[in-house]
């Protein structure tokens, strides 16, 4: 074999699938989420693939994976509540908020002037349910300018941020050892763990704390305890990876059901509205839902107009 052929078989790339499918990828400490896709990516050949609700290199846990067509429908979990097992580090603050940053401590725990019980630990934690005004971290990918925060703060550059409105649904103390204080929370989308990490500590009255752990154990629906490893994966074949792949409408279960005759479906696939559709009309105006064909195949998605009338909003592509 020529030298040239050589070069020219190292050019050749793998062949790319196009495969569609939902990972539920549990994403191992010190990786970036954007790391942890491309490695998916790359062991199930994808041509199409994007992840859902990042984590940061030092959380692990629940990470969805999309393939192909259920790239489209990825956004329904961003408004989606999310479960995390966090361990605080109570007495101290990180330039980051985590254990990444600087450490400085501020103040011993369970001090003769500051003695933590399980019953003063689940009063404070009780007031931080519903909703509450959170500030957004420095270190987060919140856009300023077309930036990320985390940019400027590692430049020293302090960027003036507006608090947000997050919610708490729910927010359990799990262990309490020494300094370490172990919750698990359930919280609305936007929420930053981090600072209510910050912010329990000062109500606790230890100055702040910040987090040594991170596992996010829920997405709306999706839990870990379904999640796969990237190293159980890399032993797979390619067929036995594929069983791990969730269906592209698992991602819309709070989204009705509702099932199309064969012309309405017709009319769906060819971008026409379907015109007083009985099935349609007890929903409100504005409703999405989720479209079968008599076969019970996901077609996409929909929004009910006036008098049960449906138009296609993101289709499944069809062969």
């Amino acid at each position: 074999m020529s030298h040239a052929d050589a070069t020219q078989i190292k050019r050749i790339k793998p062949v790319k699938r196009n495969v569609s499918g939902v990972l539920l990828l549990n994403k191992p400490f010190g990786i970036t989420s954007n790391r942890a896709l491309q490695i998916a990516k790359r062991l199930f050949s994808a041509a199409k693939s994007g992840h859902t609700g990042t984590l940061d290199p030092m959380a692990t846990g629940l990470l969805p994976i999309c393939f192909g067509e259920a790239t489209k429908f990825s956004s329904a979990l961003l408004n989606a509540d999310k479960t995390y097992k966090a361990t605080l580090k109570l007495g101290y603050i990180s330039t980051t908020g985590d254990a990444e940053g600087e450490i400085t401590q501020i103040q011993v725990v369970n001090s003769s002037k500051n003695s933590l019980t399980i019953d003063k630990l689940e009063q404070v934690l009780k007031s931080f349910l519903g909703k509450t005004m959170q500030l957004p971290p420095m270190y987060s990918a919140l856009k300023y300018q077309g930036k990320p925060l985390y940019s400027y703060a590692r430049k020293g550059v302090d960027i003036k941020r507006k608090p947000r409105e997050v919610i708490i649904h729910d927010l359990q103390v799990e262990s309490f050892v020494g300094e370490e204080l172990s919750i698990v929370v359930r919280c609305g989308t936007g929420t930053y763990i981090r600072t209510l990490a910050e912010d329990i500590g000062k109500a606790l009255g230890c100055g702040g704390a910040y987090l040594t752990t991170l596992c996010r154990s829920s997405i709306g629906n999706f839990d870990l305890t379904k999640a796969q490893e990237i190293v159980l994966l890399e032993d797979m074949q390619m067929a036995e990876r594929d069983c791990n792949l969730y269906p592209v409408d698992s991602l819309l279960n709070d989204y009705p059901i509702v099932d199309l005759d064969s012309m309405a479906t017709s009319f769906l696939l060819q971008g026409r509205a379907i015109l007083n559709y009985p099935a349609a009309i007890e929903y409100p105006e504005g409703k999405i839902i989720r479209l079968y064909n008599p076969e019970k195949r996901f077609l996409g998605i929909g929004e009910i107009l006036a008098e049960g009338k449906i138009i296609p909003k993101r289709l499944m592509v069809t062969n």
